[in-house]
């Protein structure tokens, strides 16, 4: 026998042995690739301009609208007359730069005036760190849900969701920061929760928060926390819009205790001593770490005068320090809780 052969021969016999552990290798490898993107995915959060580090997200308010059309035909709602929003709106968001506000949380969807194309150069010519959504609004009695989501299963809709989280938005490389719903007002109805349903299953593929428009409507919540608890998300996916509606503010704490984010983003000139007792009630049962603020504003509403958006920085947080509230705390609503809420993370339930 020569040497050839015996090579070849004992070369088969470890073959086998050896594709085992090159498979196992390369199985290894795979997972430590795709847990090394989760991780950096969790350090950034995509800007109308591009990813940023999570850090650099500043001081934020998380519920604003730059523009929208609510109110005007859907088939209305992504025209605007830009030289005027430009006028109007730039000088404005310039002016919240000089207030300490680095970051802003667009809430207009598609279907009732998002155009990342404008927010992009709005961003651009301003300073303002602006983050958009995807989804679908729900509330206004369905007026701006598109026909097809009637007829697409929760699946199909979450798809597109998705889709716009890894590829962009209306053909840009611009990608959506958070998922944003609405429910209607009285026991959900089933459009309401197959979009909720879709949240859930887009937050499960990419780890986008659903920032979902619910107010003071306790069937909505409750079905909600049942959608959570039932494809195992947790309730820190979550963020109850508009909670500041709420008049009972055990039913907040109660829920901002489970884990889920609590939004109170309707302050304005006239409700601060309002806004200081119910942040107050947070601070007294150790909740200021699940509390967000902001004023559900619009610079440029169907074209016309500025819903105001500063009177945070403005006139809340001074009044917060005269009331006792530290730095430490100020920056923990402002600064840390966006970072945590916003945070690009798949949030299962144990």
């Amino acid at each position: 026998m020569t040497l050839k052969p015996v090579l070849l021969s004992f070369i088969s016999a470890l073959l086998p042995r050896f594709g085992i552990w090159l498979l196992f290798l390369g199985l290894l490898t795979t997972t430590a690739c795709r847990e090394a993107k989760l991780n950096e995915a969790k350090k950034t959060i995509p800007t109308v301009n591009g990813p940023i580090p999570i850090e650099q997200l500043g001081f934020a308010l998380t519920h604003e609208h730059i523009m929208s059309n609510f109110g005007k035909d859907k088939g209305e709602t992504s025209q605007y007359n830009e030289e005027a929003l430009f006028k109007q709106v730039v000088p404005y968001l310039r002016k919240l730069k000089s207030l300490g506000v680095n970051s802003i949380f667009d809430c207009t969807t598609a279907y009732f005036g998002r155009r990342v194309d404008l927010l992009q150069r709005i961003s651009d010519s301003t300073g303002i760190q602006l983050i958009t959504n995807t989804g679908f609004y729900g509330a206004a009695n369905d007026r701006y849900i598109p026909p097809f989501a009637f007829e697409s299963d929760a699946m199909e809709i979450s798809k597109i969701w998705i889709e716009e989280f890894r590829k962009g938005i209306d053909g840009t490389d611009i990608r959506p920061g958070f998922i944003k719903l609405a429910f209607d007002e009285g026991i959900p109805s089933p459009i309401d929760i197959k979009l909720f349903t879709a949240g859930l299953l887009t937050h499960l593929s990419t780890g986008l928060t659903l920032a979902v428009h619910t107010g003071d409507n306790p069937e909505a919540v409750n079905q909600q926390l049942q959608l959570l608890e039932e494809y195992k998300v947790s309730s820190s996916a979550w963020i109850w819009v508009h909670a500041n509606k709420v008049s009972d503010i055990d039913i907040l704490l109660k829920t901002a205790s489970k884990g889920a984010w609590i939004s109170l983003d309707g302050v304005n000139t006239s409700n601060i001593d309002t806004f200081l007792q119910i942040i107050d009630q947070f601070k007294s049962r150790n909740l200021l770490h699940r509390i967000l603020l902001s004023h559900d504003g619009n610079g440029f509403p169907r074209g016309g005068p500025i819903r105001e958006f500063e009177a945070v920085p403005k006139e809340l947080i001074p009044a917060m320090r005269i009331h006792g509230f530290t730095e430490r705390e100020i920056d923990q609503i402002m600064i840390e809780n966006p970072k945590n809420a916003f945070r690009i993370v798949v949030r299962k339930e144990d």
